[in-house]
């Protein structure tokens, strides 16, 4: 009976202690989010009795706080909080409206969560990642404003643009500064190495755009690569099979170069000289397959020479003459040259070719003139009679071995050469047109006379009408007197007279413009000497 009534003083008791002592015990209202937990009965789900608000009752409820914190990852394992009481940042019974959880997202050291915001990432508002879509738990995906559900896996946030073709990993080949371009990917990991031009290709070129399931997307894998043509067009419809690299490289498609290249030394024609660095459209213009003719040069080259060589109405092959290394150069020789019109001989052997033949706009190896004056400037026109060098040759009197080399027969003219003037050059006697007009030699018209050429050392002692004959005393052989005979002078010698010297009767006369020496006189008496 005893127990009865104390049980029932401590029910009225406590009765009255909740009614009445209520404000006394309780500090204020709770959150929004902890109003359930509202009374005296639900007291100890947080506080322990004698103790501060217990860690472990805030875990118990807060599983998912618990469940990280137990992993030891995010926010709440770090250092900053890992240990610390959960009141000293989510204290209660401020009110309803008061925020529990509370802090200034600009200051937030995101590393503390676990997964440190760089690239773009960094230039990110807290709501563009932390919000239900991206919550994968329905549990969590239910809480308002929640920071808790995310992982560090991209396809949390991104959308699978590949469409599960490649790895869900899309640090693979991505950075978190920018999508595009895949920084990190390395093709040369991959099936298809790029060399060459498929370096500066774009992705977009090979990798082309394209919808699949509603939604865009792009080809990464499962491309055909072991032939060209499974990306690019085969210009020669297979008429070379589909092995391009048999001629060209990933260098350049046009220049067919290295070990892979075309030999085109296989065909009937061999690329040699300078061929060998012509490039293939030159010759196979619009088709590689469609057979070309060249049995001939003229096949692919114009007749330079403008038909000058054509002979039976054919034109006359190239190579007669020229190499493939250039037609710069010649094989004509002169031997080849010495069976046509103008044999070439004596000095003409020394002489180029372009000499002769001149070019204007094209070379001229034809109707040059098989004469001298063709080619020669005639300087003796005008001042030579044609009789002595019939139709102007000048073979008639020079030899191609030297032009100097004369073979002139004087004694055609009037004046035979004899005696020393054989030892003279031409120019000796023919030389007055040429103080005139240089270089020009007259050859006609030229005096006969002594004095013409040799000055008369005797004061015109011997002058017949004004003409000293020098002849009477003097031969062309030398100057010596061989044709003087005194005895048929007025003054025969004899006696002592015969071994007296010429000097001592013929005395010099000193006269203008020059002394001479005294032959004739006007009477022969003795006392003249003695």
């Amino acid at each position: 009976m005893k127990i009865r009534r104390y049980r029932l003083y401590i029910l009225i008791s406590l009765l009255i202690l909740t009614q009445a002592g209520r404000a006394q015990l309780s500090p204020g209202d709770l959150a929004q989010v902890h109003a359930h937990l509202e009374g005296m009965s639900n007291c100890t789900k947080c506080h322990t009795l004698g103790a501060k608000v217990s860690n472990d009752k805030c875990l118990s409820c807060h599983k998912e706080i618990n469940v990280r914190v137990a992993q030891k990852k995010g926010y709440h394992s770090s250092s900053k909080v890992l240990g610390k009481s959960c009141t000293l940042c989510h204290s209660d019974h401020h009110g309803r409206n008061f925020e529990i959880i509370r802090f200034d997202k600009l200051k937030f050291d995101h590393n503390l969560a676990g997964y440190k915001l760089t690239g773009a990432h960094a230039e990110k508002k807290c709501e563009d990642c932390h919000k239900a879509a991206n919550i994968k738990d329905p549990v969590i995906r239910k809480k308002k404003n929640t920071y808790l559900g995310l992982n560090a896996l991209c396809l949390t946030c991104h959308e699978d643009y590949h469409q599960k073709t490649l790895s869900e990993n899309c640090a693979d080949c991505h950075d978190n500064v920018k999508f595009k371009p895949a920084g990190r990917f390395d093709h040369n990991k991959a099936g298809f190495r790029l060399k060459g031009k498929h370096l500066d290709t774009q992705c977009i070129d090979c990798h082309k755009k394209s919808t699949r399931n509603g939604k865009n997307f792009q080809q990464f894998t499962g491309f055909p690569f072991k032939n060209c043509t499974d990306c690019h067009t085969d210009p020669h419809d297979n008429k070379f099979g589909q092995h391009c690299t048999q001629c060209h490289s990933e260098e350049s498609f046009r220049q067919l170069k290295g070990t892979n290249s075309f030999n085109h030394n296989q065909t009937r024609f061999p690329l040699t000289g300078r061929h060998s660095s012509v490039s293939c459209a030159s010759c196979h213009k619009g088709s590689y397959t469609t057979p070309l003719a060249h049995q001939k040069c003229s096949d692919c080259h114009p007749d330079f020479h403008k038909g000058q060589f054509r002979q039976d109405n054919h034109i006359r092959d190239c190579r007669e003459c020229h190499t493939d290394s250039g037609f710069g150069e010649t094989i004509f020789t002169v031997e080849m040259h010495n069976q046509g019109s103008f044999p070439l001989n004596g000095a003409h052997l020394a002489i180029p070719c372009i000499a002769c033949h001149k070019k204007t706009d094209n070379w001229s190896f034809r109707e040059i003139g098989l004469v001298c004056r063709d080619c020669h400037e005639d300087i003796h026109k005008e001042y030579l009679d044609q009789k002595y060098y019939p139709g102007s040759d000048c073979r008639n009197c020079h030899s191609e071995s030297s032009w100097a080399a004369i073979t002139f027969d004087h004694s055609l003219t009037r004046f035979a050469i004899t005696g020393a003037h054989a030892n003279q050059s031409c120019r000796s006697c023919h030389a007055k047109q040429e103080q005139a007009e240089p270089g020009k030699i007259s050859f006609t018209g030229t005096p006969q006379t002594c004095s013409s050429c040799h000055e008369d050392n005797h004061a015109g002692q011997y002058d017949v009408d004004g003409f000293t004959d020098c002849s009477r005393c003097h031969s062309s052989e030398n100057w010596t007197l061989s044709g003087f005979d005194h005895n048929k002078t007025r003054f025969p010698l004899d006696g002592k007279h015969i071994h007296v010297a010429c000097n001592d009767c013929h005395k010099m006369v000193e006269a203008s413009p020059k002394p001479y020496r005294q032959y004739k006189f006007k009477d022969v008496k003795c006392e003249n000497c003695h």
